[in-house]
């Protein structure tokens, strides 16, 4: 909260996602491409094999133009945009793994070196040579992943780390070794994947037969060593983590189910296009494929993203970078007090700092649908219990009064109708809509933290009773500050549900 704050109309988790996922992609190819160049040359020259060694030479060009130019660009542009979207978890990122960046960076500068000289010494050093280069460019990639690897883990479990504080506790956490498994795998994968789009279009046809396969396989290998690490990933996180995701937030657990489908559907294009139907291979089946993997890898990347909510750093930092053991501080001096920026409309500002980093109004993740047709006393008791709502977000931790000046905030913006004008509903219809605004964020019925056993069955004074009796039953919970049209659509859909069971 020491930094200004970067306001752009482009939801934060869709532009961190566009640049990472496409960086990521690129930068696993670029080590797992690594390895099949030097690899194949070995075996090609061994063979002397010269049709390969030509092909070797234009994927060559190929690998290089794409992972040092446009792997280095979405490198950059991945610390240009951390940098402002959340500066204070870059800076405890730089802080604590200081050395661990430094030595990251050496290695690349040797990797960018190691692609440059083997891209331009295929005539002019001896296969030696050449093949020393293109070992130590591929030891110098995967290094760069090893340490990165350690780094991004961190985020998610950083284990001893928050007790001692030391680097190398922060380092091998729980999922360094999983992780460091499955993302080598992934590169294996995406060198297959990759290299297939420049063997579609080589000739003769039985050469291009016989590279499709060859590249085939090393896909296929790649995901042989992806699925096991994946659930090996999967029990590296801790068991609490892993209860909230299946139990309160769908989209991590939704990404998650999509890895399996989308490795499923690759496996599937590696064996009907590179072992039994080769010459179906086209150019545009090979980008097909390639697309395919990018979607997978954005749904594990996704997946890792989302799980750690409501942290950037688990048990260090929220995701609106509040930290944790500041807590007390926050609650008692309020977050403005903490505020190193202010624009003097305190209101926005809390709303940028404490929400803006996960929501916008009425863009992604919007706040507009869940408050429309609500007030400022209901939206403020909201802020007040997010911590138990559906989704994991992090705690408020600023004062009622700040509470309230970003309840007001969010009610200016908002469609201040009732519900029943804004959906056109009435009776039980209405009544259903009221549960899913004012309660269903909290208690869906039948499903999380399901009330059905409590309130079904009940009369209507009994119901309306429980509902004055709202804002006292827990601290956490909003009182029900609906109009009497929405009290008693409410009671009619509850009346409803215990005669029914279910909506008509």
């Amino acid at each position: 909260m020491d930094y200004p704050f970067w306001d752009t109309g482009i939801g934060y988790g869709v532009l961190m996602a566009v640049i990472s996922v496409v960086h990521v992609f690129i930068s696993h190819f670029a080590i797992g491409g690594g390895l099949y160049l030097v690899v194949a040359e070995t075996v090609a020259r061994k063979r002397d094999d010269t049709r390969k060694l030509d092909y070797l030479q234009s994927l060559s060009k190929f690998f290089v133009l794409t992972t040092v130019v446009a792997g280095a660009l979405t490198g950059v542009a991945i610390w240009f945009i951390i940098g402002l979207l959340n500066p204070a978890a870059t800076e405890m990122l730089i802080h604590n793994f200081v050395w661990g960046w430094a030595t990251e960076w050496t290695f690349f500068v040797i990797e960018i070196a190691a692609a440059i000289l083997y891209l331009y010494g295929w005539k002019r050093l001896s296969a030696k040579n050449h093949l020393v280069v293109g070992w130590i460019y591929f030891g110098a990639a995967w290094m760069s992943l090893f340490i990165i690897n350690g780094i991004i883990a961190f985020m998610l479990t950083p284990g001893d780390w928050i007790v001692t504080g030391n680097f190398w506790d922060g380092f091998f956490n729980p999922t360094f070794l999983p992780m460091l498994v499955l993302r080598t795998g992934v590169c294996i994968m995406l060198a297959g994947l990759v290299a297939l789009v420049v063997a579609a279009r080589q000739e003769p046809v039985d050469f291009r037969k016989r590279i499709v396969r060859y590249n085939a396989l090393w896909g296929l290998l790649g995901l042989i060593i992806i699925l096991p690490s994946l659930f090996w990933y999967w029990a590296s996180i801790p068991e609490g983590m892993r209860i909230a995701a299946e139990d309160m937030m769908p989209l991590p657990m939704q990404s998650w189910n999509l890895i399996f489908w989308f490795g499923g559907i690759l496996a599937v294009l590696f064996i009907i296009f590179g072992l039994i139907w080769r010459t179906g291979l086209k150019t545009g089946v090979a980008i097909f494929m390639m697309a395919v993997g990018l979607v997978w890898f954005g749904s594990f990347e996704w997946f890792r993203e989302s799980i750690r909510k409501p942290y950037v750093v688990v048990d260090y930092m929220y995701g609106n970078a509040t930290e944790v053991a500041l807590t007390e501080d926050y609650r008692e001096d309020g977050l403005l007090a903490h505020m190193g920026y202010r624009t003097g409309d305190d209101g926005a500002d809390l709303f940028r700092h404490a929400c803006r980093s996960c929501h916008t109004i009425d863009g992604y993740q919007a706040l507009k649908p869940a408050f429309d047709g609500t007030d400022p006393e209901y939206i403020a008791g909201i802020i007040r219990g997010l911590y138990v709502l559906k989704g994991k977000m992090p705690p408020f931790l600023g004062t009622d009064a700040e509470s309230e000046l970003l309840a007001t905030h969010i009610h200016g913006q908002v469609d201040q109708r009732h519900l029943g004008e804004i959906y056109g509903l009435s009776g039980t219809a209405l009544g259903e809509k009221v549960y899913e605004v004012r309660c269903g964020r909290c208690h869906e019925m039948y499903g999380y933290k399901d009330l059905s056993a409590s309130i079904l069955g009940l009369s209507g004074e009994d119901i309306s009773d429980l509902l004055d009796m709202a804002g006292d039953i827990a601290e956490e919970m909003p009182p029900f500050t609906g109009d009497e049209t929405e009290r008693q659509a409410f009671i009619e859909y509850i009346k409803f549900l215990s005669q029914e069971g279910d909506l008509p």
